[in-house]
């Protein structure tokens, strides 16, 4: 897990001085070491988490002359020995005993169709020294990101946002159908959109290669379709509940390979406790396990310390609770947002940048339960979704933040355009002409909220201190095996139905069979006294006033009756619009 940066101009030479630059801005997610590979029309980036091969031969950007490679990568291959000796058998030798060095000598063997082999996570860059092409690649399920902009003739890219507009040049306008998305789609822009117009995000599982001659082609390498296979048809519950089990049992044990302590994020919830229970029924010694709680508003409670507890002595972890009080959250507020590479709502985004900031100073890598509710069917109104007869019209109303007619009030009229968020979903929704409207609100959820909204914010927050995060339910072949567990099982009883009653053969049924929590942090719900005053003082800066997105009376309405405006899911559309122009002014947009 680490931070990748770099330059291409088949046209003119680049050189190192904007991988210094960016890589300054991505520090953080690397702060063992940097590198830099500068030839001709290419040039790398690198900064380095000590995780794997703790020695300097797995030093990045990483060369081998022999092969005429280099590559600038971040990430995980869980599967990097599996390969290895697979590789060996071919003849070919190794100078580390990292992962790095695998992909270099698979992309050799077996060319850019080596990504099918990886089980893991990764975002990089590939040099053929020789012929100049360069091919850059993201993971199935976007855990590692990857942006990308045309700088005169130039292609750059970098794990962030941040570290990519760094170097200036780049066109930081605002893009409104971006805008449109993060105001409906509850902060979710879809790839490859982002709110700036001169920035683009490589989409998941998407292999970018860029010629010598300068022509650029994409292909995307994998994909999942929901729904059931007739060749299940003879599964019953039990079948499904022992394949459930085994599968995230083999995701969970993928992801212990390291060479540095592992630790998991456990909340107290279904998620996070299976994965302690796998570990301890792997024989894992010693687990380290970190829960975060923010004090109580308007009733909401700020904690689930008492299920992390009871799952922390039923498996005998060493557990850390993280107490942060209302003075700490609002301290960390400025940091937390421009610690994103894009602008997020999500409350809880916080509350991982605290807990990594405490997880961090005990270990470097840990497991995390994000993707489960998106893999699962864990979110509410699912079951909704099971009796639509108009899934457009019904996902709109359970999950937009607005509807077009409201952002009409809400956006400056040069910035509104058409209802960009509800075409964006017919279109993916007819995509899957035949599927049901729950297997189409499953689609959607995966292929987009979950890499731009948990999975993204986890990646931020926690790299935000040099922390790896590992998300075993985002294991390909176990999302693979979600998408054939028919819907009416996943959704049933309040959502994740089979994965509980998988669960329950390792886990307390007290979780189990608890009502569903999240990772709260309520003074961002309900925002009053300093919170108010943040927000406040933030809209009425001169640069938010200048920029005018929004209608300065809708603003006003927010900040002067902010409990009184929610999203249809209960979150604070004034924390919305302040977190984005928080993250525009941190960004110095």
């Amino acid at each position: 897990m680490c931070g990748i940066c770099g330059e291409i101009n088949h046209d003119s030479p680049v050189g190192a001085t904007n991988m210094d630059i960016m890589a300054q801005r991505l520090h953080s997610r690397g702060p063992d070491g940097g590198g830099v590979y500068a030839r001709e029309h290419v040039a790398l980036g690198h900064r380095r988490l000590r995780i794997l091969d703790l020695e300097a031969t797995s030093h990045q950007p990483m060369v081998d002359s022999h092969l005429g490679l280099a590559i600038a990568f971040n990430g995980c291959i869980y599967n990097f020995r599996e390969l290895r000796r697979e590789l060996e058998a071919k003849g070919y030798r190794f100078f580390s005993q990292g992962d790095t060095e695998v992909i270099l000598k698979a992309y050799h063997a077996w060319g850019p169709d080596c990504v099918t082999r990886f089980h893991g996570m990764f975002a990089f860059a590939i040099v053929e020294m020789v012929s100049g092409r360069v091919v850059l690649a993201r993971d199935r399920l976007g855990i590692k990101p990857l942006y990308l902009a045309d700088v005169g003739g130039t292609l750059r890219f970098a794990s962030s946002l941040p570290a990519l507009i760094a170097p200036g040049g780049i066109d930081t306008s605002i893009d409104p159908v971006a805008l449109h998305h993060y105001m409906s789609f509850h902060a979710v822009v879809p790839a490859p959109l982002t709110l700036l117009k001169g920035v683009r995000k490589l989409p998941p599982a998407t292999l970018l290669t860029v010629e010598p001659d300068g022509r650029r082609s994409e292909r995307r390498f994998w994909s999942v379709e929901m729904g059931p296979r007739p060749e299940d048809r003879a599964m019953s519950m039990e079948d499904w509940q022992d394949a459930v089990h085994d599968a995230l049992k083999t995701a969970v044990d993928r992801r212990r390979v390291s060479d540095v302590p592992i630790g998991v994020l456990l909340s107290g919830g279904l998620d996070s406790s299976v994965i302690v229970a796998l570990l301890a029924e792997s024989g894992h010694k010693d687990l380290k396990t970190f829960s975060v709680g923010f004090e109580t508003v308007n009733g909401i409670e700020g904690n689930e310390f008492a299920y992390s507890d009871l799952v922390a002595r039923h498996f005998g972890t060493d557990h850390q609770k993280i107490v942060v009080d209302a003075t700490r959250t609002l301290d960390a507020l400025p940091d937390a947002i421009a610690a994103m590479s894009e602008p997020m709502m999500s409350h809880d985004s916080v509350g991982f940048y605290l807990l990594s900031q405490e997880v961090s100073k005990s270990v470097k890598v840990v497991q995390s339960g994000q993707g489960a509710d998106e893999t699962f069917g864990g979110y509410h109104w699912y079951e909704k979704m099971m009796v639509s007869n108009d899934p457009v019209a019904d996902y709109a109303r359970v999950y937009f933040d607005r509807d077009h007619d409201e952002m009409t009030e809400v956006l400056a009229p040069e910035y509104l355009g058409e209802d960009y968020s509800r075409q964006f979903v017919e279109r993916v929704f007819d995509d899957h002409g035949t599927a049901s409207a729950i297997d189409k609100t499953l689609q959607i959820d995966t292929d987009i909220m979950l890499v731009d909204d948990p999975v993204k914010r986890v990646d931020n927050m926690t790299m935000a201190f040099g922390l790896e995060t590992r998300v075993p339910f985002l294991d390909h072949e176990l999302v693979e095996l979600a998408a054939r567990v028919p819907a009416a099982l996943k959704v049933r009883d309040g959502g994740k139905y089979v994965l509980k009653e998988a669960a329950r053969r390792i886990v307390p049924h007290e979780v189990i069979d608890r009502p569903k929590g999240y990772f709260p942090v309520p003074a961002l719900k309900y925002i009053r006294g300093p919170y108010l005053d943040f927000a406040r003082d933030v809209l009425n800066q001169d640069a938010a006033r200048q920029r005018g997105l929004f209608q300065r009376d809708y603003v006003d309405r927010l900040l002067a009756d902010p409990e009184g405006n929610l999203t249809p899911k209960g979150h604070s559309k004034l924390w919305q619009v302040c977190a984005l122009e928080t993250w525009l002014q941190a960004q110095g947009i």
